[in-house]
């Protein structure tokens, strides 16, 4: 049920729009946390060693940006 609505809406002309944003947004973090921090693989097993990992990454990921926006914006020097 909840999967035909939002195939509707994504066929709306909201949707559409929203849907080319997310390739430079969400698709674009999934795809920096696979290259970039080895998130292809889970380095541990079991259910609490991968969210850790999963929780780890999206730390770094999130300390990466801060870094970015604060160098953008000259609060910080850049290397």
């Amino acid at each position: 049920k909840y999967k035909d609505i939002a195939r509707k809406n994504k066929l709306t002309a909201t949707g559409k729009k929203l849907y080319k944003v997310r390739c430079s947004t969400i698709e674009q973090s999934f795809a920096d946390a696979k290259e970039l921090h080895g998130y292809r693989y889970a380095r541990l097993r079991g259910l609490k060693s991968v969210q850790m990992q999963a929780y780890l990454t999206a730390a770094c990921q999130n300390m990466k940006k801060i870094a970015f926006h604060l160098t953008k914006k000259g609060l910080v020097e850049g290397y």
